[in-house]
């Protein structure tokens, strides 16, 4: 049997054994169509199996999380914790809070996270959980609530050699601020290592709020590099205006480019002078609105409620929402309009035939696995900071993640090469990620 028909057996086992989690069959489907000349090289790779041993998650955790709202009504939700591969370092990936959650979501999450995380150079595995409670509209009493039900079942499947959660989507530092209480309070110990993202009050690190946004354009500026060009002049669009989008816009406007557009799930705002960060800051992370309120500040831009923010010509789009956001449409949207670079702010955020058109198009194409591994590798670095009982600076902090992100490029740039398919770096994150899991899993033997 050839090595792609070995493939293609491996991944109609996938879909068999995970039935209905589209998520997680397309972000195998996206690492399988890449590793076939690792497997040529590598052939100890398949005799021990490693793909379908990385495939089939450590272990998986559900688990009911009851609370109790304002009105004292009884509310049940379903918890997750797959902790999906631990060779190169304790589980490490975030929790999700939002109703489209389910087993699948958190799957292809946790897979993905294997690889990034590889791809940091850092001691750490890959894993992933969260809930489908939405936390949208709920009191910061309930959602204290919410929390310690949750922690009061999780607790007793991390620790700071075992597992490290961290936030996602609907968790940011509020959220970990109440798990982190609830889990000193169960546990006795001040095990400040055990999540990351914490204040910095309380063992939190210096520009984890930044780091994926700030990593994913430290990427896309060595992917201009590697051309010769810089985000001097550029035109950009990042979809979403949360964490990951404002601190993209931000660095992207330190580094001299121009963020000319953002988007919520109502629309998209469009400001060709540049998007104002302390307005956008102001609707979004103080007043929590929507993002047209941006439009009531500067009437100067506009905002086009249902729109699709990639109808803006750009040269560097960082789709930096949500997975599959991206479309084949949008991407045919995007090449008409100048665009030249695609990097990857979320976690799977275009589809695969929009990643193939711009395959065909020869527009570089960063997958979040290597370009959002920023949030991962301050996590990492906070780490760090918690076993020594150290605390870094803003200017140190920043300055290691962009060495980290340099090095992952660097990498991903490599691979693509001595697997004959230069400035595919779609190849290169998925090859070099699998190559150094692969290569810890058959140290450790058969487990």
């Amino acid at each position: 049997m050839s090595v792609q028909d070995k493939l293609e057996a491996i991944f109609a086992s996938v879909k068999r054994r995970n039935p209905g989690e589209d998520e997680f069959h397309q972000a195998v489907r996206e690492v399988l169509d890449s590793v076939a000349p690792a497997l040529r090289k590598h052939p100890e790779y398949a005799e021990a199996k490693i793909i379908e041993r990385i495939c089939e998650p450590e272990r998986q955790i559900i688990f009911r999380v009851p609370w109790e709202d304002d009105r004292g009504e009884v509310h049940i939700n379903r918890g997750f914790r797959v902790e999906f591969n631990s060779a190169l370092g304790p589980y490490k990936g975030g929790l999700r809070f939002h109703p489209s959650v389910y087993l699948g979501i958190i799957k292809f999450l946790g897979f993905e996270q294997l690889f990034k995380n590889a791809l940091t150079g850092m001691p750490i595995g890959g894993g992933k959980g969260g809930s489908d409670f939405d936390p949208k509209g709920r009191s910061e009493r309930e959602i204290m609530r919410f929390c310690q039900s949750f922690m009061t079942e999780l607790y007793r499947h991390i620790g700071e050699y075992t597992d490290v959660p961290a936030g996602d989507i609907g968790v940011g530092g509020r959220e970990i601020g109440y798990l982190f209480g609830q889990y000193k309070r169960i546990t006795n110990r001040y095990e400040s290592g055990v999540l990351t993202g914490k204040g910095l009050s309380y063992g939190g690190a210096q520009v984890r709020r930044e780091a994926t946004g700030y990593g994913a354009v430290f990427f896309a500026e060595e992917m201009l590099r590697a051309d010769g060009d810089s985000f001097d002049g550029k035109r950009v669009v990042v979809s979403g205006s949360g964490n990951v989008a404002i601190y993209a816009i931000e660095k992207v406007h330190q580094l001299g480019g121009t963020v000319v557009a953002c988007s919520d799930s109502s629309g998209y705002v469009h400001d060709d002078k540049g998007i104002n960060l302390e307005v956008l800051k102001e609707v979004k992370e103080v007043r929590r609105a929507r993002i047209h309120e941006y439009v009531d500040a500067l009437p100067h831009a506009s905002f086009v409620p249902g729109g699709r923010l990639w109808d803006v010509p750009c040269q560097v789009a960082i789709p930096s929402a949500t997975q599959n956001e991206l479309t084949a449409a949008d991407a045919r949207t995007l090449i008409a309009g100048g665009c030249t670079i695609v990097v990857e702010g979320a976690n799977m955020p275009t589809t695969p035939d929009a990643v193939r058109a711009f395959a065909d198009a020869r527009v570089r194409f960063a997958p979040g696995k290597a370009a959002n591994a920023g949030g991962v590798a301050a996590s990492a670095l906070e780490m760090q900071q918690n076993a020594s009982r150290d605390s870094w600076t803003f200017a140190h902090s920043e300055e290691r993640l962009r060495e980290i992100m340099r090095t992952i490029h660097a990498r991903c740039y490599a691979t693509a090469d001595e697997y004959g398919m230069p400035g595919n770096y779609v190849a290169g994150a998925n090859i070099e990620g699998f190559r150094l899991v692969a290569e810890a899993m058959l140290a450790h033997g058969l487990i």
